[in-house]
């Protein structure tokens, strides 16, 4: 029992960044049905933010790990990120509205392999070592707790479940309490309709697009102070795990987003830890997620929280 929730722990934390990932998938699907390749980079572009803000940010901690600093590199990561999505959205995507999908498919292709190759260019093709900002160590669990003493819980685990959360939290109010995110909704049922109400699409697009890659940038960050080795390629996995993910829960729906986010971060933990026992080589961790993808399209193509949506033709 005890490893068990070891490697529930472990996958939660995991989770919880394939679900902040995925949650930029999904609004930008909901929104203008189409997905956003390019999302994954853009989480690689975050980390890397973060690497060359960090040491700045250090220095007014003489160089020590602290709180503040942290919160500081994640919420400038998270703008630059925003900025870096709305100006894709911009220059890439606006032209191609009124194209056909495929169209915007492979330009988002091609923003991908544009930022992987810039990333390549402007940061180098080996892997950083990301900045300590806070310190990283187990959480010293009370004697009374008996067995559960054994466990190793990370500071950095609480950190981005707890994060993860409270970001949860923010884009739900953004959703569905704010003027914006009524536009958001109302575009993602009726674009014309919104635009005839008076409500200005491009800037509702641009803001969704923003919103999105702030949360990926959010990833970037978290995933750095756990793994804190980054590279230009970084994102691609992630990227792909975290389509999965929204797919799983529900592409279109945020809840469902988060939902498949932390089953799948869950199932590919157990996955490794119980390699032995299942008698799957733990190498064979990415195929867990292409392998939840088929049975997903096969058997539920909506998702777990996914909805059939009719189309008149």
């Amino acid at each position: 029992m005890i490893e068990f929730i070891q490697q529930l722990i472990n996958g939660l934390s995991l989770g919880a960044i394939y679900a902040l990932i995925a949650l930029g998938y999904t609004m930008v699907y909901g929104v203008l049905r189409f997905i956003n390749f390019a999302h994954g980079d853009v989480f690689m572009v975050g980390a890397f933010a973060g690497f060359y803000i960090a040491p700045a940010v250090l220095k007014f901690s003489n160089g020590n790990p602290s709180w503040t600093g942290a919160a500081i590199v994640l919420i400038l990561a998270m703008v630059i990120c925003a900025i870096l999505g709305i100006v894709i959205e911009k220059l890439a995507y606006r032209p191609l509205r009124d194209r056909p999908r495929l169209t915007v498919l492979i330009t988002a292709i091609g923003v991908s392999l544009f930022l992987e190759n810039f990333g390549q260019y402007a940061f180098g093709v080996d892997p950083q070592f990301f900045p300590d900002l806070i310190g990283d160590h187990a959480i010293t669990i009370p004697a009374w707790c008996g067995p559960f003493t054994d466990l190793t819980i990370m500071v950095s685990q609480v950190l981005v479940f707890v994060i993860t959360i409270v970001l949860l939290v923010a884009l739900r109010f953004i959703v569905m309490k704010t003027k914006l995110g009524m536009a958001m909704r109302a575009l993602s049922v009726n674009p014309l309709a919104t635009s005839l109400m008076g409500v200005n699409n491009d800037v509702v697009i641009s803001f969704t697009f923003g919103l999105g890659s702030a949360l990926a940038g959010a990833a970037g960050i978290l995933i750095s102070i756990q793994q804190p080795s980054i590279d230009p390629l970084m994102g691609l996995q992630p990227g792909i795990k975290a389509f999965v993910a929204a797919v799983l829960g529900g592409i279109g729906n945020i809840p469902g987003a988060a939902l498949g986010g932390v089953l799948l971060g869950v199932i590919e933990t157990l996955v490794v830890g119980y390699s032995d026992r299942l008698h799957i080589p733990s190498g064979y961790r990415d195929a867990v997620a292409f392998f939840l993808l088929i049975l997903i399209l096969l058997f539920k193509p909506t998702g777990l929280l996914g909805r059939v949506e009719r189309e008149k033709v």
